[in-house]
């Protein structure tokens, strides 16, 4: 029996978590090659894949594009792969709250006959929330508590003082769509609950600023026809960003790995 062809895989960015993925997918035997990296990263760091416009990197035929950029990237860039007919994992999830840009994104891959791929990342459930929401759900709520330095960049700077908190702080309550689109550098974790459950709009989100903590803790609940579920996890944080967790680089290298192989979980 001839050996499955390595999967030809194109990353948008080239951070901590680009990196990190590809050093799983290296380390756990996956067979791929990179077929192309866009990001400024690459830029005159002589990078043998490194290509300096999307045009470059589609010309490589990728099987798929892995989107590690942000945001912006997936508003730049992510129609024009998918109308291209090359399936695309979106690590920016996000992105995805913005409903005319959902909209736009599902058409593309229409009409490109492709598909968008959403990685559970960091947080546990994520295929029994989807499974619950087949029997009918009622609720879901999901409460992200985060070191304190995890918020720095963001408009929680400028409701209270993140260096001199000595108490968990709430500072915000309101439904995932907001969430995501006020936070969008940490509430890729309340768009997947979202887009897995009961949508932007019915699902709601709390933020908290925790001092006590020195990792990241994601606690979902949801409950319908088939029950209720409680789910919590404390994740390391990335080494390369704390405002990710260690586990979405592992989710995606995952969903890659099952991709390549004969059996999938």
């Amino acid at each position: 029996m001839a050996a499955r062809a390595p999967i030809r895989i194109a990353f948008i960015g080239d951070g901590g978590i680009s990196r990190s993925v590809r050093e799983t997918l290296a380390e756990t035997g996956t067979p791929f090659t990179v077929s192309a990296i866009l990001s400024h990263r690459t830029e005159g760091q002589g990078i043998e894949q490194g290509v300096g416009t999307l045009a470059a990197l589609l010309e490589t035929r990728p099987d798929l594009v892995v989107e590690c950029a942000g945001h912006g990237a997936v508003i730049a860039h992510a129609a024009t792969i998918l109308e291209a007919g090359v399936p695309l994992m979106i690590v920016s999830i996000g992105s995805l709250a913005d409903a005319d840009l959902l909209a736009r994104l599902r058409q593309a891959a229409e009409a490109g006959n492709s598909r968008i791929i959403l990685a559970a990342g960091a947080m546990a459930g994520i295929d029994a929330l989807s499974a619950a929401r087949l029997g009918g759900l009622s609720r879901v709520v999901y409460r992200g508590r985060k070191p304190p330095a995890a918020w720095c960049g963001t408009p929680a700077e400028q409701l209270f003082d993140l260096d001199n908190l000595d108490m968990p702080k709430i500072f915000y309550r309101g439904s995932a769509r907001e969430a995501a689109l006020t936070y969008p550098k940490n509430s890729n974790v309340a768009a997947t609950i979202a887009l897995a459950g009961i949508g932007f709009d019915r699902t709601e989100v709390e933020l908290v600023a925790d001092p006590t903590v020195e990792k990241n803790i994601h606690e979902l609940m949801f409950e319908g026809e088939d029950g209720r579920f409680d789910i919590t996890i404390c994740g390391a944080p990335s080494k390369a960003n704390p405002k990710t967790s260690a586990l979405t680089a592992h989710s995606i290298a995952r969903l890659i790995a099952g991709m390549a192989s004969p059996i999938v979980i």
